[in-house]
């Protein structure tokens, strides 16, 4: 016959809840057995058909008063000889419980629904919110290679872009300048996008600036025009680097972040590896007719995954629902914005550290060529830069999380400015090439740690 026991912590007495003398004594153990052949003969309940049986008399006797069963107290229930059980115990007491009955523990996939936040979501639309989410995290990783590739192909072509247009340094630094003010004019109207059209046409919109640019820059066309066509690069670049660094901190997963930012470093990584093949070749400019298709099929991808549909409603197509904010919208939304205190150290720091990751993996290549004697094959240097960064995007992912983010940028940044002073200071191409990889992967997961910070501390809506 199958039995149970009860097992609770002894009575403490508090302020509000006296000791009751004639409460059970929750030291004992209390076995509980089913009625045997010497009790009482047991009754049927006429209305719901329960043959019942009367209560042993130890616990009859003393478990009639509420106060015997304290609510503060963790009882645990074991049951004996559940498992070789065939059928469903008797029920011990109607007052007690009016039925208890031993059913075999159920596996997971005979359970037809699982609940999220409240919503019933069966095992096939959890699987296909989770493809739905792949997509959507593998389609953004294909544009920031693409803003990689854009980032990576300027330092190669420098020295080359120097010797066709017959332009010294401060010339061509233009280059940089106008993709500096295209990048931060775009990433001002980008707020005004986000609010008026929505995540998915103001992706695909940034996604047309490059296409455009690359069409211009491919025919090597006069160098104002030149300058130009980086500045459409830098007004694009800030709409796709704002909305996709949005969407995959909105998936509050620190890892998604780091890999978006690893495939902007495969991007960077390879293009300078072609960038440098078309630099000494007589048709240089060529370099950005491989620019145009990525673009091109970056603009499809975007278009196809995202279907020019709002964030909120992209997330819940993947079962993620958004925070809902109090966000200001409509003209007091960059007042809102500022407002915020830390949106302007925020700001300060991606500043800088977007000036000399771009910078650095663009100028090294003139670097070595006027300073240390470097030949073409300079332009490698520039693959092993982004490479770097790519790597620490990838490998310091566990190590940022175990020292903190706080304390690990700092780290990065002391290490990164000590391995600079070597490049400086010792005139040595193999040395530069090895220290400024080695910077590039201190830098790696510094922008990363940038946009999760400023996810959690920004407001939802933001």
């Amino acid at each position: 016959m199958s039995s149970f026991s009860m097992a609770v912590r002894p009575i403490v007495e508090r302020p509000s809840h006296p000791i009751d003398e004639d409460a059970v004594d929750l030291t004992e153990n209390i076995d509980i057995s089913g009625p045997s052949k010497d009790s009482e003969p047991a009754t049927v309940d006429k209305d719901t058909g329960y043959e019942l049986h009367p209560l042993p008399s130890y616990f009859a006797d003393r478990a009639r008063r509420p106060s015997a069963v304290r609510v503060d107290s963790d009882a645990t229930l074991t049951f004996k000889d559940a498992m070789g059980a065939t059928e469903p115990p008797t029920p011990v007491a109607e007052d007690v419980c009016k039925s208890i009955y031993m059913a075999p523990v159920l596996p997971m996939a005979a359970i037809p629904n699982i609940h999220v936040r409240g919503q019933a979501v069966s095992p096939e639309t959890a699987k296909r919110q989770k493809r739905y989410s792949m997509i959507h995290f593998a389609s953004l990783c294909w544009c920031f290679f693409m803003l990689g590739w854009n980032d990576g192909a300027t330092g190669p072509l420098l020295p080359r872009m120097q010797e066709y247009y017959h332009i010294n340094f401060s010339i061509v630094s233009m280059l940089f300048v106008f993709s500096c003010t295209g990048f931060v004019f775009g990433a001002g109207v980008n707020v005004w996008l986000n609010d008026k059209l929505g995540f998915g046409k103001t992706i695909v919109i940034g996604s047309l600036f490059p296409l455009v640019a690359y069409a211009i820059q491919s025919p090597a066309p006069p160098f104002p025009l030149m300058v130009f066509a980086y500045f459409l690069c830098g007004f694009g670049s800030a709409l796709q680097n704002a909305q996709g660094n949005g969407f995959v901190a909105s998936m509050h997963d620190a890892t998604k972040l780091s890999l978006v930012q690893a495939a902007y470093g495969v991007g960077a990584f390879m293009s300078p590896l072609a960038a440098t093949h078309f630099a000494g070749t007589r048709h240089w400019s060529h370099h950005f007719l491989i620019s145009t298709g990525i673009a091109v099929s970056n603009t499809v991808v975007q278009c196809l995954v995202f279907r020019f549909r709002r964030q909120e409603d992209i997330l819940a197509e993947a079962g993620q629902h958004p925070v809902e904010g109090e966000g200001a919208t409509g003209q007091n939304i960059y007042r809102a914005i500022f407002g915020i205190k830390s949106v302007h150290f925020l700001a300060i720091f991606a500043l800088i550290y977007i000036g000399v990751e771009v910078t650095l993996g663009g100028w090294i290549v003139t670097f070595i060529i006027s300073e240390r004697g470097g030949g073409p094959s300079a332009g490698y240097i520039s693959s092993g830069f982004f490479g770097g960064l790519t790597v620490g995007r990838m490998a310091l992912i566990w190590f940022s999380k175990k020292v903190g983010e706080f304390r690990v940028v700092f780290l990065y940044a002391v290490l990164a400015i000590a391995l600079e002073l070597t490049i400086w200071f010792i005139p040595s191409i193999i040395e530069n090439a090895i220290a400024v990889s080695f910077i590039g992967m201190l830098l790696g997961p510094m922008y990363p740690i940038l946009v999760g910070h400023a996810s959690r501390i920004l407001p939802p809506g933001y």
